[in-house]
């Protein structure tokens, strides 16, 4: 599968990722200690909505474009959500949508730490072009996973990992991403470790969530967002994402952000799942 992500910026799926992402990055800049970022799977940072390719694949309109027009309507929005359309709003207005190394510099504090990783050369360049020059922020160009091993533990000892890969490997992904996570977690265990999944067909996802339910953290959850369209091969119906060690209330946080998400994309409150995979161990 060749993955090209300004075909899908600004999805249902990116709706969700980017959502938790803000609300992860607000919940490390409640204390003053420095805190450390690293962007897997960074891409290019910025994506225009008129673009060719995100008319031609029109994902856009059934995702934030649907979801900003929807939620005019409202007179009030959970905390969360509304920091979200906060943290794009500027991106909106010029008709761009922001990837998460955007909404990740926006969010850095002086003290904070950034860095990005995109293997393809062409995007790692346009990546750095978008984040321009700033002694906070490091973009790699090179595989995100080998990055793991390599710029982990930072010098913070606070921080996020966020793995959002392509899966162009499809099913074979899933062993990656575990891979790394233990790597990960073996280095920085008191890092908080956020990984994107697509949902096509549930079964495939299972196998992973279970083994996830076996890494060595404190604490995880799963947060997904799904279509009425419960299975489909051929097409993304849902996606999820992997918290481990989350910060404190992150989980009642979205809890209170999905349903409104879930209405305005999808015209139903339910169409969302919260679920905990290893609970916080007794202090």
């Amino acid at each position: 599968m060749n993955y090209d992500h300004a075909f899908h910026a600004g999805n249902h799926a990116d709706v969700l990722k980017h959502l938790v992402l803000v609300a992860v990055l607000e919940a490390l800049a409640r204390k003053p200690a420095p805190y450390f970022v690293l962007d897997t799977h960074a891409g290019q940072g910025r994506y225009q909505l008129q673009a060719e390719a995100a008319q031609r694949s029109g994902e856009a309109r059934d995702g934030i474009e649907r979801l900003q027009a929807r939620l005019g309507k409202l007179s009030t929005l959970a905390p969360a959500l509304a920091a979200y359309m906060a943290a794009i709003a500027s991106e909106l207005s010029l008709g761009a949508y922001p990837g998460s190394p955007l909404l990740i510099a926006k969010a850095l504090r002086p003290q904070d730490h950034l860095a990005c990783c995109e293997i393809k050369p062409d995007t790692a360049h346009t990546l750095k072009k978008n984040l321009a020059r700033d002694a906070r922020i490091a973009v790699h160009q090179r595989d995100g996973y080998e990055a793991i091993k390599a710029l982990l533990p930072p010098a913070q000892k606070r921080g996020l990992v966020l793995i959002d890969p392509p899966y162009e490997a499809q099913l074979a992904e899933f062993d990656t991403v575990l891979g790394a996570l233990s790597t990960g977690l073996a280095r920085w265990p008191q890092g908080i470790f956020a990984v994107w999944y697509p949902i096509k067909q549930r079964r495939d996802v299972m196998p992973f969530l279970r083994a996830a339910e076996g890494l060595p953290c404190k604490s995880s959850f799963t947060v997904e967002l799904r279509s009425q369209a419960e299975d489909s091969p051929l097409r993304l119906t849902g996606s999820g994402m992997l918290l481990i060690n989350p910060p404190w209330q992150l989980d009642q946080v979205l809890e209170a952000a999905l349903p409104q998400l879930a209405e305005a994309l999808f015209g139903r409150q339910d169409f969302w799942l919260l679920q905990p995979l290893r609970q916080e161990f007794p202090a």
